[in-house]
């Protein structure tokens, strides 16, 4: 059984980071998903795919995976870059291209 820890990123649609604190342990997919014969739907027999375990720490999450014999691949954090905009920017006399709304 594999898995991987990482610690999510914020998402692009807003500026909050109230699930990006704590890292997630998910299970890596043994195989592809299949359809259903009786109704066409996608379904798997690995109900690993639905786990997703979330720790206060990455020490945490590693002593877990331990001790249940997972092995982990950890993905490195993801650190936004905050681009250094300023509004008086848009009224500079030097600008390449003329401000217009």
């Amino acid at each position: 059984m594999r898995a991987r820890i990482y610690k999510p990123a914020r998402n692009a649609m807003q500026s909050g980071t109230r699930k990006t604190r704590r890292w997630r342990l998910e299970f890596i997919p043994d195989g592809p998903l299949g359809v259903d014969p009786l109704m066409g739907w996608t379904s798997s027999p690995d109900t690993t795919r639905q786990v997703r375990l979330e720790f206060a720490t990455l020490e945490e999450a590693l002593d877990y995976a331990q001790r249940k014999g997972i092995e982990v691949r950890i993905d490195p954090v993801h650190v936004p870059s905050e681009p250094k905009i300023s509004y008086s920017d848009n009224f500079r006399a030097d600008r390449v291209a003329p401000w217009t709304h």
